[in-house]
């Protein structure tokens, strides 16, 4: 087994405080036990890590709902921070909490994935919580789901935000872009064009089931969020005996969480020490003798891989 292990961690909590219409878990309600079992598991897993001296983890929860709200994950990322050997805790967040808090977390460690949703929150209430952030001395990355409607919002965020401070777009779920409107998110987000399309994946080698792996509330480890098979279960350790390199069994990743492991693409050089948060390690640029890079490799094992539909050149990292 790896002594370093990143884990992507998502329990029960499903409910949230916003109500975008492109989630299907907006405005949802949790039961009080519902609360309680996502706490009691929470608990459990951050206690399995505080034992885990012996492995160098790294840790990103992605709850299906908004988490800061609720205190017990202000706590565990507090916690969790001031672990000798957790390199990295980082949270998907609304950002729609109090950040005061975090004054108590190892700042080297703690770091938000902040997403703004026009309509659910003021735009100069996001912006005031990211100079928060940014007064803290706490790394964030801020972003926007692209969609029409959200572009002038978007441009806004980017000419108010720190020229260090990240600005992603994500591409909208099931939405097709021309070239004219990628172009458009491109220009805020230089990193765009690895959203726009799907990546092919079938077979492909991927870090996840090896050194990156999905728990949830219960235990259960998968390679993925979106690979449901079993590798076992976290705290009988039964997961340990399956870690190990494997292509992906899915036809196509469309998602930064999990793409961003595929090691077909470049992207742990693109986010050098900022992975979990999706913070690039350098100012990110356009080439300007654009030379196309597939966003799909051109050959896999198995035979050839079509690198897709895109005429967008995909961007490098500047060192």
């Amino acid at each position: 087994m790896s002594t370093d292990l990143t884990i992507l961690y998502r329990g029960p909590l499903a409910s949230c405080d916003y109500d975008c219409p492109y989630c299907p878990f907006a405005k949802r309600r949790d039961t009080g036990e519902q609360l309680r079992s996502d706490r009691a598991a929470l608990e459990r897993f951050t206690a399995w890590a505080a034992e885990r001296t012996g492995h160098r983890l790294s840790v990103l929860f992605t709850p299906w709902g908004e988490g800061l709200v609720r205190s017990w994950y202000r706590r565990a990322l507090v916690e969790m921070s001031r672990l000798p050997h957790v390199s990295r805790v980082a949270i998907q967040t609304n950002l729609s909490c109090r950040t005061g808090w975090l004054a108590e977390a190892d700042r080297d460690k703690v770091a938000l994935w902040c997403t703004y949703h026009p309509g659910q929150t003021p735009y100069e209430r996001f912006l005031a919580r990211c100079r928060e952030l940014a007064a803290l001395g706490v790394r964030h990355s801020v972003g926007i789901v692209g969609l029409d409607e959200h572009l002038e919002e978007a441009r806004r965020l980017r000419a108010a935000l720190p020229s260090e401070v990240y600005l992603w777009v994500n591409a909208a779920e099931g939405h097709t872009y021309t070239d004219e409107e990628a172009d458009r998110w491109t220009a805020l987000d230089p990193l765009f064009p690895y959203s726009r399309h799907p990546h092919r994946s079938a077979g492909l080698p991927c870090r996840t089931g090896e050194s990156v792996v999905s728990v949830d509330g219960d235990g259960t480890v998968r390679r993925c969020h979106f690979v449901r098979a079993e590798l076992g279960n976290l705290y009988d350790g039964s997961y340990q005996d399956s870690l190990g390199p494997r292509g992906c069994p899915l036809d196509v990743c469309d998602c930064h969480i999990g793409y961003v492991h595929l090691e077909t693409l470049p992207l742990y050089d693109v986010f050098a020490g900022g992975v979990l948060e999706r913070i690039p390690a350098d100012p990110v640029r356009m080439p300007a003798d654009p030379v196309r890079r597939p966003a799909r490799p051109a050959s896999a094992p198995g035979g050839p891989v079509s690198p897709g539909p895109s005429r967008s050149p995909l961007p490098f990292v500047s060192r």
